[in-house]
């Protein structure tokens, strides 16, 4: 895996990291003996970023990070975490300074640690993003040192292009994939100009990508692929990429001609995101030591030939992108 300045923060970070939302909830059963395993993989395969959030498992997720590096101990990677999503209602109204540090606080405890290497806003209301006071808030907190850093994890282009208007926005999370290819049209050119991290997440649109998902394919009551698949929950974006379920098989089965005889298609999806010089840290999720494992070697494939690129613009362009393009 190549290593990459994280922005404007003195943390260097593989450009693969560690996505803890599975190891958190919401994916069906995850065991945390398999949570550990998964985590304890990616970090021996050299993986030196973690991102996670307070809300992933109601701090479950923070918590086995936290466990796993303590005994593991030596060099710690840069971790990553969010807050926001704990307030009921979400509205921009809860997005006060009070509210921010009772969030950064209750991390700092989950993850055993002072200071918070990076906090980012959890997808917040887009309002959220035209008040300068919830960014002056996150700069006296992080004057008091309870963070080193903050972002913003956004559901939309439009809301990235606003976020890195403040200068103390460090980085930005954002859904890009082979289903998800807008960030790169501006906002890419933008966040590279202000040295802007950007972090790629839903990299295989909740798996559709890894070519193991049927019409048949059946998941769990408690799995986001049952029961937000029409936003039911949260933005329909995060699942599956906001890719109507049929209309993303069709396209992976185009997908599929385009990957070589030596490599997952799992592995394909995550290079196609690496050639991109932009991005900084891609986060896939892991069930388990053998999909973290996977995740990391797909660093080491080969870069797609400029054919191979032009082919899944265009599969994106004629299926994908009148449901999503526009969208987010």
């Amino acid at each position: 895996m190549k290593h990459h300045a994280f922005g404007r923060l003195p943390f260097t970070v593989t450009d693969v990291g560690f996505g803890a939302w599975q190891i958190g909830g919401s994916w069906g059963d995850v065991s945390e003996a398999d949570g550990r395993a998964a985590l304890n993989a990616a970090l021996d395969a050299g993986m030196t970023f973690i991102d996670t959030a307070d809300v992933y498992g109601d701090g479950r997720s923070e918590k086995i990070i936290a466990d796993v590096l303590k005994a593991r101990g030596g060099e710690r990677p840069m971790v990553a975490t969010k807050a926001g999503r704990r307030l009921n209602p979400h509205v921009a109204d809860g997005y006060t300074k009070a509210n921010l540090e009772g969030f950064i606080d209750r991390s700092l405890k989950n993850l055993q640690v002072d200071s918070l290497d990076l906090v980012q806003l959890h997808c917040p209301p887009t309002e959220v993003l035209y008040r300068p006071e919830v960014f002056a808030a996150l700069d006296e907190l992080q004057k008091a040192g309870k963070i080193k850093g903050y972002g913003v994890s956004v559901e939309k282009v439009e809301e990235a292009l606003k976020a890195i208007e403040y200068p103390g926005v460090v980085s930005i999370q954002i859904i890009y994939n082979i289903f998800r290819q807008r960030p790169d049209h501006l906002f890419f050119a933008e966040a590279r100009r202000k040295n802007v991290a950007i972090i790629a997440r839903v990299p295989l649109a909740s798996g559709l990508l890894s070519g193991k998902i049927s019409r048949d394919t059946k998941f769990a009551s408690d799995d986001h692929r049952n029961f937000n698949r029409h936003g039911e929950a949260f933005d329909v974006g995060e699942t599956f990429a906001g890719v109507p379920f049929e209309v993303g098989l069709q396209a992976v089965e185009e997908v599929r001609k385009l990957v070589p005889a030596d490599a997952s298609m799992a592995a394909f999806a995550l290079r196609w995101i690496l050639m991109a010089d932009a991005v900084t840290v891609v986060i896939p999720g892991a069930r388990n030591a053998e999909q973290a494992k996977a995740n990391a070697a797909a660093a080491d494939l080969a870069p797609l030939p400029a054919d191979v690129m032009a082919a899944t613009r265009e599969i994106y362009e004629r299926l994908i992108a009148p449901h999503v393009h526009q969208r987010w």
